[in-house]
């Protein structure tokens, strides 16, 4: 399984390096256009994080962000001891369920990612998607001890579908609210909270279900779901790159009048 996961590592390693271009030739929107007008030696790497961390929208979509994956994080590193539990001898199920949360997620992610783009609906949407993985951790919670493993199936698919499909609707509003920032700084800031998390979380959810039980290591999770919905609706929705495609393309609508209205005074005289 090792080397099967280094070959395919080792391809895509390859892949990257001789076909990936660093950008596109042309700027595919106009805020790239403005964004690539700034000089490099111009940019600085400290001078950027320092202004992330004055943004105070893009700082509660940090920690929201990493309470929110931190928590997914810990319910899949613990789901085989979690689900053992509770249905002894259904290991072999225990990475059924593991894939059902995977291949949900990912359908997930495709599904947030094309709405995104087709509405604009940045913080609607996080904020939608948010409340829903709150919810469906609430509802796994509760229904974990039930005795029908259909019905973990079908939570821990739901989680996994919301949860999952909260990471591009992330990284995408951090883009608006850190424009004409770098997307690789903003979206770094975002891993590092998500890991930092990550490893409280599954850390103090492993204690918790030690001393007490399953259902408060999920109740644990619930609540801290919660304050990150509550601060993603606090987020102020400052669309800046959005903001920069208008304004170029109100520019480029004016000048264009004007060279019309230009050419049409010369031709009458």
């Amino acid at each position: 399984m090792f080397y099967i996961t280094a070959g395919v590592a080792t391809v895509i390693f390859i892949l990257v390096v001789f076909l990936f271009q660093e950008k596109p030739e042309i700027p595919p929107t106009l805020a790239q256009v403005q964004a690539r007008s700034i000089p490099p030696e111009e940019y600085s790497y400290v001078a950027s994080i320092l202004r992330l961390l004055r943004n105070l929208p893009f700082m509660l979509l940090v920690i929201s962000y990493g309470l929110n994956v931190g928590c997914f994080y810990a319910v899949s590193t613990l789901l085989n001891r979690m689900i053992i539990e509770h249905y002894p001898g259904e290991e072999v199920n225990a990475g059924r369920i593991g894939l059902t949360i995977v291949i949900a997620g990912m359908v997930g992610s495709l599904i947030c990612g094309i709405w995104l783009d087709k509405t604009k609906t940045y913080k609607q949407t996080t904020l939608a998607v948010y409340l829903l993985s709150f919810v469906g951790m609430v509802v796994y919670a509760f229904t974990l001890n039930l005795g029908h493993l259909w019905v973990v199936f079908v939570t821990s698919g739901a989680l996994g579908f919301f949860m999952t499909g909260y990471l591009p609707l992330g990284f995408e509003f951090a883009v608006e609210l850190t424009f004409p920032e770098c997307e690789g700084t903003s979206s770094g800031l975002l891993n590092c909270s998500a890991q930092i998390f990550g490893i409280i979380f599954t850390i103090g959810q492993g204690k918790i279900i030690e001393h007490f039980g399953t259902f408060a290591g999920n109740i644990f999770l619930c609540v801290f779901l919660l304050i990150g919905t509550i601060m993603t609706a606090f987020i102020k929705s400052d669309l800046r790159r959005q903001k920069a495609n208008h304004l170029a393309e109100t520019q480029a609508a004016s000048s264009l009048k004007r060279n019309d209205n230009n050419v049409s005074t010369k031709s009458l005289a």
